[in-house]
């Protein structure tokens, strides 16, 4: 190799290192359990690799295609899905010194995710060392206060925002207790243990104008086995 093509790799190599993506590695560790296929979190990275390195907030879906390799109605296909799941949002601003609005995406919705799938581990790894010790036998679902419920099941105490969320379901949604309890038991079951895939349930059961738990698992059995 000769000292003119050994120059070219060496500056290469120090452009390489001065534009990266930092992303949380808990994020790689959780991705598969949350759902996210490898493509879907390619498109993630991307996001963030054109916001972090380029300063681009909102990438087309031509730009993202062309990096990708995919056509722009996949793109489009995925970016929908993301949003769909709570992975993804788009949130609106307006730049202060001209008034023009803009947009960009916005990712932590995912990054909540990933921190309450941990939380839940941890919760369980010490629900399951608590059993091997020998402690006493909890009480019965039904006799635990709702709120106290999710923060059994989340394993730490809830936000105030997530303690308003609940607050909303029965005051302004007006689901019954025994509604939330098993949408979180369903949530629990499914292994995504997050408030909005609770909040996605009760949605549903709402739109169905489901109101009480026979109802709610008559149309949860449809939806498993496939008729709607």
């Amino acid at each position: 190799m000769t000292e003119k093509q050994w120059n070219r790799i060496e500056g290469l190599t120090s452009f390489m290192q001065e534009g990266g993506v930092y992303t949380p590695l808990l994020l790689l560790q959780t991705y598969h359990e949350l759902g996210l296929t490898d493509t879907e979190l390619l498109l993630l990275l991307q996001l963030m690799g054109f916001k972090q390195a380029e300063g681009v907030d909102f990438p087309t879906p031509e730009q993202l295609a062309e990096r990708m390799g995919k056509t722009t109605q996949e793109i489009g296909q995925l970016l929908r899905r993301l949003m769909k799941e709570g992975m993804l949002m788009i949130d609106e601003h307006r730049d202060p010194v001209s008034g023009m609005q803009y947009e960009r995406y916005n990712w932590s919705g995912w990054m909540d995710q990933a921190v309450e799938l941990y939380l839940s581990r941890a919760r369980s790894g010490k629900q399951e060392s608590a059993s091997q010790a020998g402690t006493e036998e909890a009480p019965p679902v039904s006799e635990v206060n709702l709120y106290t419920l999710f923060e059994q099941e989340f394993g730490r105490p809830l936000s105030p925002m997530e303690l308003d969320m609940i607050s909303g379901w029965l005051d302004e949604d007006k689901f019954s207790d025994e509604l939330i309890r098993f949408a979180l038991k369903e949530a629990v079951f499914a292994g995504k243990l997050y408030f909005r895939y609770i909040d996605r349930i009760l949605l549903e059961w709402g739109r169905n104008r489901i109101t009480n738990v026979d109802e709610a698992r008559s149309h949860t059995q449809r939806y498993r086995n496939g008729k709607g």
